[in-house]
């Protein structure tokens, strides 16, 4: 005879687990698309556009509530400005104040923001802060979770750093940016971000006061490396394990940074010559310090800026960029010429982790075993400018 099953009270029971559930939020030339997924990440719901037709140069969710959303956008009747949801996307609204220069003083020329290029939510002991990063360079702050934003530290009109800054015929192609801005989590006053040009600065007290950190960086043949302008990082990101340690794509070569020290050393020379360690984007292991990942592009000659040999491949270390490993399981072996911009490659917190990229073709590229294959999840969205990887509440 069959057994009788236990009594419910005698029965081993499991808790249940919470469901992890992850957006993959994709901003393009032409709008921004959200993915929905749980943890398996098997399955993707897509939602979107949004903003169609408008360019959409970021948009970042809010890790301290899970749920709001800000979009840096670059509209034909609004210019530049940043929308808000605190419904996932269901609804937006404008800022009341976006990111603008302060007024120049009468018989004296300013400067207008032409696109808020990078958002970055404030330290978690400050809730409704944001910074943004702005092209040409300039930095803001909301403290009332983007409606209201302003001109935040003396950088924007300093006259040492508007030299550093170069004019608006320097730096990238479609113009110089302030871009990168970190916030330490241990301390809301240690704050980091990068120009291009510009290099890399440091502030210790709230954005009173910043430093060069440019020590070890390289800059382009032929240029002086004393000279702040010259310096070019592409992305900055600090490992959230080891808040002391930072990586650099620079214009000019891979690097890390280990704090208390001020000089950076240039990882990507063990990267393969024939490849190079020219890129823009990098992102690091949520939860292993010596592990990061690039993608790297064609930069030589007249910088075409496309997959070295139109043979795309993320790279990625173990050991703090003493070796690099080529991971290209799943993506076209030849002939695909697309490259991946600053912003468009993200991670997420998963065991195994999750990696994101999005390309200048408008496909959008996942792995959910740390890069060990390649699968496209999306296609035939416009060419894609940021892509950011987050968990909801």
């Amino acid at each position: 005879m069959p057994r009788a099953p236990a009594p419910a009270a005698t029965r081993p029971t499991r808790p249940k687990k919470a469901t992890r559930r992850i957006v993959v939020l994709v901003a393009t030339r032409k709008g921004a698309w959200l993915l929905h997924s749980d943890a398996r990440r098997k399955a993707w719901q897509v939602d979107g556009p949004h903003f169609l037709g408008h360019i959409v140069n970021h948009l970042q969710l809010d890790p301290r509530d899970g749920r709001t959303l800000l979009a840096a956008a670059k509209t034909g009747h609004l210019g530049p400005t940043v929308f808000r949801s605190t419904n996932l996307g269901r609804s937006w609204k404008e800022a009341a104040t976006p990111p603008a220069f302060a007024k120049a003083p009468e018989g004296s020329t300013g400067r207008t923001v032409d696109h808020t290029f990078w958002l970055t939510p404030g330290h978690a002991s400050e809730p409704g802060s944001w910074y943004a990063g702005s092209s040409p360079q300039g930095l803001f702050r909301s403290g009332d979770g983007g409606a209201n934003w302003a001109p935040f530290s003396p950088i924007n009109d300093d006259p040492r750093y508007r030299e550093w800054m170069g004019t608006v015929q320097d730096g990238t192609p479609d113009g110089p940016k302030l871009h990168s801005i970190i916030v330490d989590p241990r301390d809301a006053r240690h704050l980091y971000f990068g120009m291009s040009g510009g290099g890399v600065h440091e502030s210790t007290d709230g954005g009173q006061t910043w430093a060069p950190l440019v020590q070890g960086m390289e800059v382009v043949e032929g240029f002086d490396p004393g000279t702040i302008t010259f310096h070019d990082p592409h992305v900055l990101r600090l490992c959230p394990s080891n808040p002391d340690r930072l990586y650099q794509q620079n214009h000019c070569g891979i690097y890390r940074i280990d704090r208390p020290s001020n000089q950076w050393v240039r990882i990507g020379r063990k990267m393969p010559k024939r490849v190079g360690d020219v890129g823009f984007p990098l992102v690091v292991h949520p939860r292993d310090a010596d592990s990061a990942w690039v993608f790297p592009m064609d930069g030589t000659d007249v910088w075409p800026r496309t997959s070295p040999q139109g043979k795309p491949a993320v790279y990625g270390t173990r050991n703090g960029g003493k070796t690099w490993q080529r991971l290209d399981a799943g993506l076209p072996a030849e002939q695909a010429w697309w490259t991946v911009k600053r912003q468009a490659m993200s991670i997420d917190a998963c065991d195994p982790v999750g990696l994101y990229f999005g390309t200048t073709s408008g496909e959008l590229w996942m792995s959910s075993d740390e890069g060990a294959r390649w699968r496209c999840i999306a296609r035939h969205l416009p060419e894609i400018y940021a892509v950011e990887a987050a968990e909801l509440a």
